[in-house]
């Protein structure tokens, strides 16, 4: 089967890049996969794509480059396939338009995936006839704008399936859109093995990571260690990542003095060391789209303290055996389940290794099983839909030649 992943960047450093390499480079072991990068911005991607897995951009946005389009006439005009309901739409030209229709109506691939709303309107409206569509969800529908909902209802019931990351989402899918004939399917996304060895329990650090952004609630989560540190001022808590909340992150630790217990590590790429270097880990969100920290975590050996938000953590913690949940925004909460843990070291490496098993069912290999399943179904329910419309054609097509070779006998009868 040929599988091609269509997506805004392939050269960044997204969740979504990331996630889509991890399934493409699965599939690849049996398929032939390619990821289309709309744009290009650096010579080299920030993820390794994987073996097998071709990489190909249509626009070079590299100013270096000798084929830079940054300049084209064309992109300097809007595009009009794009939707101007998608938050890239800035990015996105009459140029884009036309590259990626283009792609789209030669392409050999079996089966189109896109993977965010205006890619999957690009699919749905511009795909030769043939390959099967299926468009992805990263986010989730509850936070789309209403006049991006109202795209995707006129737009996805030209595409063979959506997928949702989470069956909270699937089920808001299936409900609020009502899209005839596409199938809905929850297919979560996947995180590979680590290769560091499972923390052992003993480090006495509390990591989070992700973005520093209003809705990760990171203030939550720094409120809620000033009454951890009371009873516990021997762990500390290590939150990686950048953003644009960094100074009033930063001006919270300070005046509430946890500048010895609170430390904001910046990014770190790999991760996975610094999970392990760490005992628990703590997500205080008010939205998850799924919980790729929360996964990360637990594919370490930690059990993790999560606030069950929309749409993710739920899916993932099973709470009281491989992690803990707590009310969204509510400090108190989440000091008293980090305390818990650090308090009672046996249950903390019992839940720290539930988290390692059950964790395992995010594999990418287990993911793409259940990716192949589907796309099969997809890729043999088009084929026969071609065929019975070619059937339909030629059935037509005979019907009027045996109806003119009648008429051509009767005629020749009646000058007899």
């Amino acid at each position: 089967m040929h599988i091609a992943f269509l997506i805004n960047s392939g050269y960044g450093m997204g969740g979504t890049i990331r996630t889509t390499y991890n399934l493409a480079a699965k599939l690849a072991e049996q398929h032939d996969v390619e990821v289309v990068s709309v744009f290009r911005y650096r010579d080299r991607p920030f993820f390794d794509p994987g073996p097998g897995v071709r990489l190909r951009s249509l626009v070079d946005m590299r100013r270096h480059s000798p084929h830079y389009e940054g300049q084209d006439p064309e992109h300097a005009l809007p595009a009009r396939v794009f939707p101007a309901c998608d938050g890239r739409y800035p990015q996105y030209s009459a140029l884009t338009d036309r590259r990626i229709g283009e792609y789209l109506a030669r392409t050999e691939a079996d089966v189109v995936i896109g993977t965010r709303p205006g890619l999957n309107a690009h699919i749905a409206r511009q795909t030769r006839r043939g390959p099967a569509r299926l468009g992805q969800e990263h986010l989730t529908l509850a936070t789309h704008s209403a006049r991006l909902k109202l795209m995707l209802r006129d737009t996805y019931p030209r595409l063979d399936a959506v997928t949702t990351v989470t069956e909270a989402d699937a089920r808001d899918y299936r409900r609020i859109l009502r899209l005839p004939g596409v199938r809905v399917e929850a297919l979560p996304n996947s995180v590979p093995e680590p290769h560091v060895c499972p923390s052992d329990s003993s480090g006495k650090w509390v990591v989070a990571a992700g973005r520093l952004a209003p809705a990760k609630r990171y203030d939550v989560l720094i409120r809620a260690f000033a009454g951890v540190v009371t009873e516990r001022p021997d762990w500390g808590l290590r939150i990686y990542g950048n953003g644009r909340e960094r100074d009033k992150l930063r001006a919270l630790i300070d005046r509430l003095g946890l500048y010895n217990h609170v430390f904001l590590m910046g990014p770190a790429h790999p991760i996975e060391a610094e999970w392990a270097k760490g005992a628990i880990g703590a997500v205080t969100s008010s939205l998850e789209s799924f919980g790729m920290t929360i996964v990360e975590a637990m594919r370490c050996g930690l059990p993790v303290v999560a606030t069950d938000c929309p749409h993710g953590p739920g899916e993932i913690i099973r709470d009281g055996s491989d992690g803990l949940l707590v009310p969204t925004g509510d400090v108190q909460a989440v000091s008293g389940a980090l305390l818990r843990l650090m308090n009672d070291d046996a249950l903390r490496q019992r839940m720290g290794q539930a988290a390692l098993v059950s964790s395992a069912r995010f594999d990418p290999a287990h993911v793409a099983a259940r990716y192949e399943d589907l796309l099969t179904q997809l890729v043999n329910r088009r084929g026969a839909t071609v065929h019975r419309a070619r059937a339909a054609l030629l059935g037509g097509a005979y019907a009027a030649k045996d109806a003119l070779l009648a008429g051509r006998i009767a005629l020749q009868g009646g000058q007899a």
